[in-house]
């Protein structure tokens, strides 16, 4: 178990030849509150920039993407990788390799057009001038096996039919739980803290992860799937681990887990695991929400034309991916975030909470509008640890791509690769960039959401079947924004860090 959740935590002399040609390129909203259109960039960058040849090199063929591979999970990681190489070439926008590469992947091809800044990375959700067709973690793809022989929807670009389909069908999922969503949040949240609070009270703290990840299975196969875990004691048990080891196996040639190296190199990523290894628990899962999902199964069916498999398999994925997987990585990151400002946070997040809306009337999500220290904590939260580090996106024609002081060529089938965490401290963008500035979305600073890119389009976007972005993108900044109402209504701090919670102080 800690192996695959530390696994699912780190989601995230000579010249060389010239870059060679790039290969040829291979309804309304559901959202609780109302947000923008989602505001595509214009591929006309404006005249008043110089054009420039896009720097960097993917190197000598086979040596140049070992070189890379080694530098990014190695030698310098993920973060000094994109940084050294932008600083080198005096551009936020650079030719270079990802993982995975030779010698095994070798259907792979790991040259990319990385872009670090915020102009720039806005590209990447133009549907107009980029496809998003088997590219969710780059020109890898994991095997279809994993998702029951089913390219499902996080796969699909835009232009092909079933996209639409099971888009909406996901949308339309969301809406309909929203009747339940905050009562069973809430009520699987309590039961939470309550374990955390008799683990603090028999060991002096709590290693919380587990029991968090016990609690989101459970909240959402109640919301999404309208199904209780606790008919099935062996899914209750077993989902969590399940969960964590599918997605850590399809995601290993591209993630660090920070284990000894060379053995990292060696064992995780130089080959894929065969999905056998977790097919047992996926048809648990499978045929849990085949018998007690079936409502929202044969809606698929009904309403939205898909097969009963088509429907699960998408079920599983947006619940175990998008869902699961998600809050798992940033929930803790939000708990951390606020446990250890030193600046008096945690008394001000209190005050607001208990000013808008009391120590005990029950929060909704029409209660957190005002809340905006609450918001903007979670926004700033994901402004500097997105759970997503790397989107990609194709050019589905010729381009030219502006970042803040030039303009690219871009050719069609040439893969870009944005580095979000490094874009997410674009210092034409955020002042004081590095820093977690609590208030930094109040106010007028809402106006910054429009370069908070997450959810694989702007904040102030709409998720539509015409686009890519999260159809859950406001349940998330909903759910945890909750989430931290309810604690300072029912704290008046609590001190830990990303794994652990060694004590809170009841409300007075």
């Amino acid at each position: 178990m800690a192996m695959a959740t530390m696994m699912i935590s780190r989601m995230m002399g000579m010249s060389p030849p010239p870059v060679p040609p790039p290969p040829p390129p291979p309804s309304s909203s559901s959202s609780p509150l109302a947000t923008q259109p989602l505001s595509a960039p214009s591929s006309r960058p404006p005249t008043n920039l110089p054009t420039r040849i896009i720097p960097g090199s993917y190197g000598w063929p086979l040596l140049g993407p070992i070189s890379d591979r080694l530098d990014y999970f190695w030698f310098q990681g993920p973060d000094t990788f994109f940084r050294s190489r932008m600083e080198k070439h005096k551009s936020t926008v650079f030719r270079t390799n990802v993982p995975p590469s030779f010698p095994f992947f070798v259907g792979v091809n790991p040259n990319v057009i990385a872009v670090v800044d915020c102009r720039s990375f806005a590209h990447l959700f133009d549907m107009e001038i980029v496809e998003k067709k088997d590219v969710l973690v780059g020109d890898f793809m994991p095997s279809v096996k994993f998702t029951g022989n089913t390219r499902v929807c996080a796969y699909l670009d835009t232009s092909e039919p079933k996209h639409a389909q099971l888009k909406n069908f996901a949308m339309d999922i969301l809406k309909r739980s929203s009747k339940v969503w905050v009562t069973e949040l809430l009520g699987n949240l309590d039961k939470f803290l309550d374990t955390i609070e008799s683990e603090i009270s028999t060991n002096g703290s709590s290693s919380y992860i587990p029991h968090l990840q016990s609690m989101l299975f459970n909240f959402l196969a109640k919301s999404i799937l309208g199904a209780d875990p606790t008919i099935d004691p062996d899914i209750a048990n077993s989902a969590p681990f399940t969960l964590n080891l599918w997605l850590g196996l399809q995601l290993l040639p591209t993630i660090s887990v920070r284990v000894i190296q060379p053995l990292e190199e060696i064992f995780l990523h130089s080959y894929t695991y065969p999905h056998a290894l977790v097919s047992g628990g996926y048809q648990k899962l499978y045929h849990f929400i085949e018998r007690h999902g079936q409502e929202v199964v044969q809606r698929g069916e009904i309403d939205f034309g898909l097969s009963a498999a088509d429907a699960i398999h998408n079920l599983i994925f947006v619940l175990g991916f998008n869902a699961f997987g998600g809050f798992s990585i940033f929930l803790p990151t939000l708990f951390a975030a606020i446990a250890s400002d030193k600046t008096g946070l945690q008394a001000r997040l209190r005050e607001e909470v208990r000013k808008m809306n009391g120590s005990s009337t029950r929060l909704s999500f029409d209660s957190l509008k005002e809340m905006e220290l609450v918001n903007s904590v979670v926004y700033e939260t994901l402004r500097l640890n997105p759970p997503v580090a790397l989107q990609y996106a194709r050019a589905r024609k010729d381009f030219q791509l502006a970042s803040h002081d030039s303009v690219f060529d871009i050719k069609e089938g040439e893969l870009l690769c944005g580095y979000q965490p490094l874009a997410m401290r674009d210092g034409k963008v955020f002042d004081e960039p590095e820093s977690f500035k609590p208030d930094r979305f109040v106010g007028k600073g809402k106006e910054l959401l429009s370069n908070l890119f997450w959810s694989n389009g702007p904040q102030t976007g709409s998720p539509s079947e015409s686009n890519k972005q999260c159809a859950g993108k406001d349940y998330v900044t909903l759910s945890a924004s909750l989430i931290v109402a309810h604690m300072f209504q029912r704290y008046d701090s609590f001190s830990g860090d990303s794994s652990k919670i060694t004590a809170v102080e009841k409300a007075k």
